[in-house]
């Protein structure tokens, strides 16, 4: 199933580019599904399905599944549990709202789900965050030591001290399992990134972060969207003024190599599918394929270093910083960070340089005394 992930500037107009998109599509005899919080005036029918996510009502019904897991211990300690009624979501419960229903998208019988995310920074740091999580819980709890859980009363006996209990080793597969999901949701070729940009002085600026941002994190840029354009040939000099502006600024996205689509202004806010219609993109192109594999090349070149091989875009390339920080490379990229876990062989070696070699980045690392032996 296709997925347009659509995102762009505060008040550029990214919710109603969505809804648009997903209304043209479903017209056009697609089975839409359009997620989002603030979509109106789009009814469900005629192909095209909203859902909406609920972050209170999301948090509320984990919290109380955690407490209703932790009951024994909080019984212990004398706490009186929560009711329905008087929790309030926390900040910070939006994002997981959104990403549950993501999975839930893709989870569907849609040939389509276009989804609204938060303004750019937002919305990429929302994009990693499964990734992210994904590598607290194994540092937290690595999988392997999970398999001590059945020794875990004899252990406290021996050590004097508490061992996690069952049910957290419980909820960190749970967690882990379901971040594995979005994660895949994400990073799956069919879903791509539509950008949504008002022609001025911030666009260009903020295309180049998009794609730094989204190039580090692996993710797939289908299309600009141009919105709000004002018409040309105006007789009043105010408004021929901005537009001529608008159009220069227009004409630097043009040559950023992206699919570029170009909506027009209303000269008012839209309002139902009506107005709607006339803000469509152009239909959804099919899913560009897969991303090159950041592959280690697992052997000894001829001076007896190890080399990991990263195709990565221009725009990382661009600025572009790497440090070994234990079992890990940390990755910047302008705002932008990436931590990957370093493999195999390469945990034992010294990172010894890196630089573009036919265009993408190669790490090389001079393996420790003893990792390889000696040929004769």
């Amino acid at each position: 199933m296709r997925i347009i992930l659509v995102t762009g500037l505060g008040g550029a107009g990214r919710t109603t580019v969505a809804a648009a998109t997903a209304l043209a599509e479903a017209r056009a005899g697609r089975r839409v599904l359009l997620v989002s919080e603030d979509a109106e005036g789009l009814p469900d029918g005629g192909g095209l399905r909203v859902l909406r996510p609920e972050p209170a009502a999301d948090f509320r019904r984990e919290f109380l599944a955690l407490q209703a897991r932790s009951g024994v211990a909080l019984d212990l300690l004398g706490a009186a549990p929560f009711e329905d009624a008087e929790l309030t979501e926390l900040p910070g419960s939006r994002p997981f709202a959104l990403l549950r229903a993501l999975r839930e998208a893709a989870g569907g019988d849609h040939e389509l789900a276009v989804v609204d995310l938060p303004p750019l920074p937002e919305a990429l740091a929302v994009l990693a965050l499964p990734e992210q999580l994904r590598r607290y819980l194994r540092r937290l709890l690595p999988p392997e030591r999970q398999a001590a859980r059945a020794l875990r009363p004899m252990l406290a006996q021996l050590a004097g001290v508490p061992m996690p209990a069952q049910w957290l080793y419980e909820t960190t597969a749970r967690w882990e399992a379901e971040l594995a999901a979005v994660q895949a949701v994400v990073e799956d070729p069919a879903t791509t990134v539509r950008l949504v940009l008002e022609p001025g002085p911030a666009a260009a600026r903020a295309l180049r972060t998009a794609r730094l941002g989204l190039a580090l994190h692996r993710l797939r840029l289908d299309a600009v969207v141009a919105n709000r354009l004002l018409p040309a040939g105006s007789e009043d000099p105010w408004l021929a003024g901005l537009t001529a502006e608008q159009h220069r600024h227009l004409a630097e996205l043009r040559t950023a190599g992206a699919a570029l689509h170009e909506l027009p202004h209303l000269g008012r806010a839209p309002r139902g599918a009506d107005d709607l219609a006339l803000l469509a993109p152009a239909p959804a192109a099919a899913a560009p394929g897969p991303l090159p594999d950041w592959t280690v090349e697992d052997r000894r070149e001829a001076d007896g270093v190890l080399v990991w091989h990263l195709p990565l875009p221009g725009a990382v390339k661009e600025e572009l910083s790497l440090v070994r920080r234990g079992d890990e490379l940390l990755l910047t990229a302008g705002p932008f960070r990436r931590d990957l876990p370093l493999p195999g062989a390469l945990r034992r070696c010294t990172v010894t340089g890196a630089g573009l070699v036919d265009g993408d980045l190669r790490v090389r690392f001079t393996p420790d005394p003893g990792l390889w032996p000696r040929t004769p």
